[in-house]
């Protein structure tokens, strides 16, 4: 069968298995100069949403009509090349939300109350010399939120049951959100004692979490990032939290992954993950399911399930 599907970056072996089987799926080579035999009958495009999807993978793949993305955010997509040749894009939205925001207050719970600290405190025997320093509280602490989209909002009401007070900054103010809204995110973050990141990537959030901002929140303070890893200046961060005018982060993304600084990974006030913010097997099957569904509908002429448009803010 000719391939209809191409596909960039490595993807879970239950998606490939049914796209193959339904519309035969062709890996595009990492580096390959001019167009592919078989890419030129492609008219989808498959990445994990972590590969990159520039003018050039475009100009390789003459019959593309659509990219699905596996994924919430679009920002590794050149959105305006695709919109400027009439392709569509798709992403995975909402289905990760919870998940994602489960791991952020895991994260900020464990950077707040020491809990990788204390894990080792009692694993090298040191309980039993000396009591473990006192750590931070959650109830009462002023969180400022970075993007209140779907995420966001779930770990709003997460923040709100453990009794923290919520306020944040996005784009624009959301007009059922009970919170408030922080049109300038410096002031934000000097009112905030936690500045948790869950806005999309890109272009328009590039380093938006500038030394300034991370200066803000003070020594007492803890920055967590779920979002994307280029939003934050990193060697700033790294600065600031190895002079201590910066209390503490804890990081599920990194600028360039899967390479963590060294300078990161010698902290003990730093909590870190491999970028595992929608890796549960409920959320990677969902996604996967609409990921094929937005297939299915393109090659079926039907309406797409997700597709992002021009107003998309991310999850």
């Amino acid at each position: 069968m000719l391939a209809r599907v191409a596909l960039l970056g490595e993807i879970d072996a239950r998606t490939f298995a049914v796209l193959d089987d339904r519309y035969g799926v062709l890996r595009m080579p990492p580096a390959c100069d001019g167009i592919h035999r078989g890419l030129a009958a492609c008219q989808v495009l498959v990445t994990n949403g972590v590969e990159g999807v520039t003018e050039s993978e475009l100009d390789r793949l003459p019959a593309l009509k659509l990219i699905a993305s596996l994924g919430s955010s679009a920002d590794t997509v050149a959105l305006d090349a695709c919109r400027a040749r009439g392709i569509q894009v798709t992403n995975t939205p909402g289905v990760l939300a919870e998940d994602v925001a489960d791991l952020a207050l895991g994260l900020l719970i464990a950077a707040v109350r020491r809990i990788c600290v204390g894990h080792d405190f009692v694993r090298s025997g040191q309980w039993s010399n000396r009591r473990m320093p006192l750590t931070g509280s959650l109830r009462g602490a002023r969180v400022g939120i970075l993007g209140l989209g779907r995420i966001g909002s779930a770990l709003a009401r997460r923040c709100v049951a453990c009794e923290m007070e919520v306020s944040y900054h996005g784009r624009n103010r959301k007009a059922d959100a009970n919170y408030r809204f922080w049109p300038d995110l410096l002031s934000m973050a000097d009112a905030c004692t936690i500045l948790i990141a869950c806005c999309p990537g890109g272009e328009s959030t590039h380093g938006l979490i500038s030394r300034e901002v991370l200066s803000a929140l003070g020594p007492q303070g803890t920055f967590v990032n779920v979002a994307r890893g280029n939003i934050v200046d990193e060697q700033a961060m790294i600065e600031l939290l190895e002079t201590g005018r910066l209390g503490a982060a804890a990081l599920d993304v990194f600028e360039n992954e899967p390479h963590v600084p060294e300078a990161l990974t010698a902290l003990d006030n730093v909590v870190l993950q491999p970028h595992q913010g929608s890796a549960t097997a409920s959320a990677r099957h969902a996604m996967s399911n609409q990921l094929i569904e937005n297939v299915d509908a393109f090659f079926a002429n039907r309406r797409l399930l997700t597709p992002v448009t021009d107003d998309f803010e991310g999850d």
